[in-house]
């Protein structure tokens, strides 16, 4: 088993390590929540200050003009676009990433008149199945259900000649097991529907390439560091923008927004999924963490996911094996088939993640019986890995979760 010298070797030699001092993370602490909320930027408290003491406590509504305010939704896009294999002109960035879902699910649909169906993930997020679901009430479409479990219904049996589009995540929020998106698009298209990824749980720890997808969104408050609440994005192909329709029609989405005119005219490209006024000290927010995005080698990123995401796995298998801790992993063991996390079943998981966190290593919950362990390579060292696993089996053996006080669900898991 690799010891924690060994690891301590590793960090020195990882090209990525000086991101970390980038971040805020408090001391004795393991985070491993990335995949949940990112740390905080060093650099944002003084970017939002800025954006609150000078450009709206000085120059007021100039700054609409001068610090670029009005023209945000765009230029923040075109800085997420590369992270997502985009062009500029692709994302526009705003609303939150359950808004969005509606916004391309509800434009796709016409794009294949004649078609009824929507293909979604039984185990994808609640809110992508939520929005699925309320505009196939409300419009009349049927939903058609596929899932990663065994024996559950897969895609190509799901896919047919009434399905209009298809909403899939690339990763899976609670187990981690991604999807291969060039391959799944080539099949979605060859059944003539049409493709739309949540990239929430990969974008910012991978490599990711929207490719001939036609629309994906996602959210920039876990992996890129955000902030709580940070714009989410929307990706629409370029062959689909001058012919889509946003529902939710605004005037920051108008073709001409200052003219006032009494009838909706959408903007040209992208700009037309705008909708409302941007949510200036959250651009602020995102727009200091895109700083470090930009410098990022993404390649490398992965290849740091993967060691770690592996590396957790082993320790585990090493300290706390399923014969005597009860820990069954549900994330693929195959580095290429999963995101950057590890996940565990376990039927005492909430209390665990509780007991875990007073010893300063920060999991979550999710049903059924999931303990999810998400790891930000940007600043997450083969140490913290370390201690986590070593923490983790620890809680398992001793038992401290069996305290009635650590049972008690908090309203956030």
């Amino acid at each position: 088993m690799i010891t924690r010298a060994e690891c301590e070797s590793l960090d020195d030699k990882d090209p990525l390590r000086a991101f970390r001092d980038e971040f805020r993370l408090p001391p004795g602490v393991v985070y491993l929540l990335g995949n949940s909320l990112g740390a905080l930027p060093k650099r944002t408290p003084e970017r939002v200050a800025h954006t609150v003491e000078t450009e709206w406590g000085r120059d007021l509504t100039a700054s609409w003009n001068k610090a670029g305010w009005w023209d945000l939704p765009q230029t923040t896009g075109d800085r997420i676009a590369p992270l997502i294999g985009a062009g500029p002109g692709q994302v526009i960035a705003g609303d939150s990433t359950s808004v969005n879902i509606f916004k391309a699910v509800s434009a796709a649909l016409p794009l294949r008149p004649g078609r009824r169906v929507i293909v979604s993930d039984l185990d994808n997020f609640s809110t992508d199945r939520y929005v699925v679901e309320g505009i196939a009430k409300t419009m009349g479409y049927e939903v058609r259900e596929i899932g990663w479990g065994e024996g559950a219904p897969g895609l190509d049996e799901a896919l047919g000649d009434d399905v209009a589009c298809v909403l899939l995540s690339h990763v899976d929020y609670r187990t981690g097991a991604r999807h291969d998106m060039a391959s799944v698009t080539a099949r979605v298209h060859a059944a003539g529907a049409i493709m739309i990824w949540d990239l929430c749980h990969s974008a910012g720890a991978m490599p990711v390439d929207v490719g001939e997808a036609d629309f994906a969104v996602g959210c920039t408050y876990k992996y890129l560091n955000g902030g709580p609440g940070a714009p989410a994005y929307l990706y629409v192909a370029p062959r689909h923008q001058e012919v889509v329709q946003n529902a939710i029609c605004g005037w920051h989405g108008h073709a001409a927004p200052f003219a006032f005119e009494p009838y909706y005219r959408p903007a040209a490209g992208v700009r037309r999924f705008a909708t409302g006024s941007p949510p200036v000290l959250a651009y602020a927010a995102l727009n200091a963490s895109l700083d470090i995005w930009e410098r990022v080698d993404l390649e490398r990123l992965r290849e740091k996911s993967l060691a770690l995401t592996s590396l957790f796995i082993e320790l585990v298998d090493e300290l706390a094996p399923a014969s005597r801790s009860g820990l069954t992993l549900v994330t693929p063991r195959d580095p290429e088939r999963r995101g950057s996390q590890v996940s565990y079943r376990h039927p005492e998981g909430y209390p665990i993640v509780r007991a875990l966190a007073d010893r300063g290593v920060i999991a979550d919950y999710r049903e059924p019986e999931l303990v999810r362990f998400g790891f930000a390579a940007l600043y997450l060292r083969h140490v913290d890995v370390y201690d986590a696993a070593t923490a983790l089996a620890e809680v398992i053996e001793s038992e401290p979760w069996r305290d009635e006080r650590y049972r008690q669900r908090l309203t956030v898991t």
